[in-house]
């Protein structure tokens, strides 16, 4: 078994991810090749300096625009947003997806007093969607739960949510980011509307717990599978499952210094770490744009690669999306992303936009103890600020929370001049 250092895990979790050395894809047709890089994008609804997804793919993608990833999903019809740890997915894998809508359907939703909400409930909003076309939940009027539920106040919403969980329906627009229904097949098209076998689906899974991050912990493979598959999987299915994926070479055990954990790659991302191993960057990594040592990235909140603990694990970071802490049990603030300059986690930012104003306020900024000082460090860091308030629609930058003086003189500068 393979063992690879801690420097390379880092890299290419990190270039796997599409975020390292730098940017790769570009512009709006860049945004579809990104998603599947990633192979999985979180979406979240508050937009405080801008949405995590959006955050996400301006770390991958040169020039990106909010407007694009709409575009991409909902005109283009080249993406899907599913699940209820809600994520964006290519629209290619949406035939594996019907083995877990089925899953779904065949457990049931508990809500009430019933396993699902109650079939004439469901027959009018299929019969009201097939008459009038894409319908939100603002359009539909219904009786309110009895109990809170952040799925929906009223039995139309959840009832909404639960034919979307069982793919009776689809997610056809977005308003803001109010959802937009339609029936599935006016939504996916004809060339991705059919069902994968279960056993198709499954083995399709059991590389997805992988290639979601290109590299997995063998102990959390199995709960990542379950989570695709929507049912239980034991200790002794995902064991037999690892060892005949191994054997048809699809996935290699690797280790890393200093960790007791197993890891599984994908065979076809071998080549990578072997590159990596030897103080190379793999060609097909090259950036279109400058290099996270050129220009700073502020990750996502929900970034795959240092979300749900990740960051120190990988690291030695500590990071804490903070928005549903009160505030006086704050470390950082409330909407705090990590910096990534070059290739390690340095510092973290509170960026919030007032749009009244176009003002991109940075509300904190906290950097590690070992954190860079020097000149090179405080040009990537104003130019990653340019590039993210511009990608935010700000027109002008308060750093006055930077420090040191010195840094904060020099991120000034760079927002003031005319070019990266």
């Amino acid at each position: 078994m393979d063992t690879i250092s801690t420097l390379t895990f880092r890299r290419f979790l990190l270039g796997r991810q599409g975020l390292w050395p730098g940017r790769r894809f570009k512009g709006a047709r860049g945004v579809e090749a990104a998603l599947h890089q990633m192979d999985m994008l979180q979406l979240d609804p508050l937009n405080i300096g801008a949405r995590s997804q959006d955050i996400a793919m301006y770390g991958r993608v040169l020039d990106y625009r909010p407007e694009y990833l709409y575009k991409m999903a909902y005109e283009r019809r080249r993406a899907f947003d599913y699940g209820g740890w809600l994520c964006m997915y290519p629209m290619s894998e949406f035939p594996y997806w019907r083995l877990h809508m089925k899953h779904r359907e065949e457990k049931g939703m508990r809500w009430e007093a019933y396993t699902h909400p109650p079939d004439e409930l469901l027959q009018f909003i299929l019969r009201e969607l097939k008459a009038n076309g894409p319908l939100g939940n603002r359009d539909f009027e219904g009786n309110r739960v009895k109990a809170w539920s952040y799925r929906g106040r009223k039995e139309t919403s959840i009832a909404l949510f639960y034919l979307w969980l069982i793919g009776k329906v689809m997610i056809s627009n977005r308003k803001g980011f109010d959802r937009i229904y339609d029936l599935t097949e006016r939504v996916i098209p004809d060339e991705f509307n059919y069902v994968r076998s279960a056993a198709e689906a499954e083995d399709f899974f059991g590389l997805k717990s992988i290639s979601h991050l290109g590299i997995a912990r063998e102990s959390g493979w199995r709960t990542n599978l379950a989570y695709f598959i929507h049912r239980d999987v034991s200790r002794e299915e995902a064991k037999g499952r690892i060892e005949r994926l191994i054997e048809q070479g699809s996935i290699a055990r690797i280790s890393v210094e200093g960790s007791k954990d197993n890891y599984l790659i994908l065979n076809s991302d071998r080549a990578y770490l072997a590159e990596l191993e030897a103080g190379r960057v793999p060609k097909a990594w090259k950036p279109v744009g400058p290099s996270t040592e050129q220009e700073v990235t502020f990750l996502a909140p929900l970034d795959m690669v240092s979300a749900r603990g990740r960051a120190k694990r990988v690291f030695d970071f500590e990071y804490l999306w903070e928005v549903y802490k009160p505030v006086h049990l704050r470390r950082w603030g409330y909407y705090n992303l990590p910096v990534l300059y070059g290739d390690d986690l340095v510092a973290r930012i509170d960026p919030k936009l007032d749009r009244t104003t176009g003002t991109l306020h940075i509300l904190g900024f906290w950097p590690e103890d070992d954190a860079p000082k020097n000149g090179a460090y405080a040009i990537a860091l104003g130019n990653g600020l340019k590039r993210f308030a511009d990608m935010a629609g700000a027109k002008r930058v308060d750093v006055s929370s930077i420090k040191p003086v010195k840094l904060r003189a020099e991120v000034k500068r760079i927002l003031s001049s005319d070019s990266r």
